[in-house]
């Protein structure tokens, strides 16, 4: 058996750090630009079980990612959407969800109980969690579509992506008013 020589002992970044040694060892530059090639931005969770770009069918380069907890359209998205529709190629944007989500399994006021525990008193924190994910999934793509920094036709869609099938089921069109969605549209 070969011993090997942790290269990084005692660093809590040994591993990743020794990885990406072994990947940079084979990088080789594409030369792409920092631009959106499919003019796509996503925004989605931060859950590790979901690969955005192996979703979608896309490769690095293709989209901006997004990633937060619960894929919430939050002041800092709105601004990063701005920079990414002005500067980087975005012209159109998915906001995806996904099935499993920890914030939809917990309350603003479970989670500060559940810190707190801890020690760290969070109660000035708004974690934005989940009561109605096809809701919330509703007023996010509204949001997006209503922010005045944004050109106002620009395709905005809301989906909720699926960890035990990788399907996405589309929740708002991007053709379909945020108001009008399957769950709240009149009977036509």
């Amino acid at each position: 058996m070969t011993e090997t020589t942790d290269p990084h002992p005692g660093d809590p970044f040994g591993d990743v750090l020794s990885a990406n040694a072994a990947y940079a060892d084979s990088f080789v530059d594409s030369g792409r630009p920092g631009v959106a090639g499919s003019g796509l931005a996503v925004l989605t969770c931060m859950d590790s079980r979901i690969s955005p770009l192996e979703v979608l069918g896309l490769v690095p380069g293709d989209a901006k990612i997004l990633r937060n907890a619960g894929a919430r359209v939050t002041d800092d998205v709105l601004r990063t959407l701005v920079l990414a529709t002005y500067l980087l190629g975005v012209q159109r944007v998915l906001v995806l969800a996904h099935t499993d989500c920890g914030m939809t399994k917990n309350t603003d006021a479970d989670v500060h109980a559940k810190v707190l525990a801890q020690g760290v008193d969070t109660r000035s924190i708004d974690f934005r969690t989940i009561s109605d994910q096809e809701a919330t999934l509703v007023h996010d793509v509204q949001r997006i579509r209503s922010w005045p920094f944004l050109p106002p036709r620009m395709p905005v869609a809301g989906g909720v992506y699926d960890v035990r099938t990788g399907r996405i089921r589309i929740v708002v069109d991007a053709d379909t008013p945020a108001e009008e969605t399957p769950a709240t549209a009149p009977a036509r």
